[in-house]
């Protein structure tokens, strides 16, 4: 009732050393040809995928982290945190200013907050003030300190006193150039 069909001969290419033939592995697609090179997918990897550095949740750190990186912490730290992009995880703490493009807290800060954007997630705890372009709290978060909706930029210099403005220009002279009569 059922035939089992015959595999194809093999070709020349497909036999070892010792003149054998190499069975065709299942379920994988043969290459186009000699040398051909394997497909790779069409989308780039995506920007987070570069490399995420995590303190996992049993070390303690004491010192200030910087870097243009991605961190994520678990664990805790006691000093300021200088990244490119900060996730603060359930189990994770800081105490001391943190700075990042992008800062979502799900554990505690305990100290200002300064980024392009900031979400607290529902498990959030955070005791500072939060600067940022783009802001979210998720309902459940708790938030003790200001907010302040601004970009993230050098402070103004401390007043100095401005040189005088120049002196206003004469006003035009008109000049009469009719010939004397």
């Amino acid at each position: 009732m059922f035939n089992k069909t015959k595999s194809p001969a093999p070709s020349p290419q497909s036999r070892s050393d010792n003149g054998s033939p190499i069975p065709p592995l299942p379920d994988l697609p043969s290459p186009a040809g000699p040398g051909a090179a394997p497909a790779r997918s069409a989308s780039p990897a995506p920007a987070s995928a570069r490399g995420l550095s995590t303190l996992s949740s049993d070390l303690q750190f004491e010192g200030g982290i910087s870097g243009g990186g991605d961190l994520q912490i678990d664990g805790a730290i006691k000093g300021d945190v200088r990244v490119g992009r900060l996730i603060v995880g359930e189990t994770g703490a800081v105490e001391g200013n943190v700075s990042a493009d992008y800062v979502e807290v799900r554990g505690r800060v305990v100290g200002a907050i300064s980024g392009k954007q900031v979400k607290l997630i529902a498990t959030a705890y955070v005791d500072g003030d939060i600067t940022a372009e783009q802001m979210s709290i998720d309902i459940g978060a708790y938030f003790q300190g200001r907010v302040l909706q601004g970009r993230r930029e050098a402070p103004a210099p401390t007043a100095a006193p401005r040189p005088a403005a120049p002196p206003p220009e004469p006003a035009p002279q008109i000049i009469d150039m009719k010939p004397p009569a």
